[in-house]
């Protein structure tokens, strides 16, 4: 799968955008987190609240089905504590702030065989997320 991984500039803070060598998506994916960045920050830790910027892509899309980049405006919430995509709480704990991620989120790790049409996300869709760690606080 290494070699099938979407592409993103690896700057945090910079370019958001995702792009695809193969906009095929990817036969049995499995959950990946690769840090393009590794921040100097606090270790992000189950519980936390942390706040970030982000844009989601489904798998071989151009648009994202949403990014906190586009809005200019970052997103908070709790993690490890199952109030997100599960691909988020298991990749998110234990970086550091500062770090940017690349996440491939396989349905089971994202929203299952239900997707979410009003988002165009569809049953069985894999996702890719470009994530900026910006803050975590108990």
């Amino acid at each position: 799968m290494q070699e099938e991984m979407p592409k993103v500039e690896a700057k945090f803070g910079g370019s958001a955008d995702i792009t695809f060598d193969n906009p095929d998506q990817p036969q049995n994916p499995s959950l990946i987190c690769q840090e393009l960045v590794k921040g100097d920050g606090a270790k992000v830790e189950k519980g936390d609240t942390v706040t970030v910027n982000y844009s989601g892509v489904v798998w071989g899309k151009k648009d994202p089905f949403d990014s906190s980049f586009a809005r200019r405006e970052p997103a908070s919430f709790p993690i490890g504590e199952g109030m997100l995509i599960r691909a988020w709480d298991e990749t998110l704990v234990g970086k550091t702030v500062g770090s940017r991620l690349l996440i491939v989120a396989p349905s089971d790790y994202a929203y299952g065989k239900r997707g979410v049409r009003e988002a165009g996300i569809a049953g069985g869709d894999t996702l890719v997320f470009v994530v900026d760690i910006l803050s975590a606080r108990k």
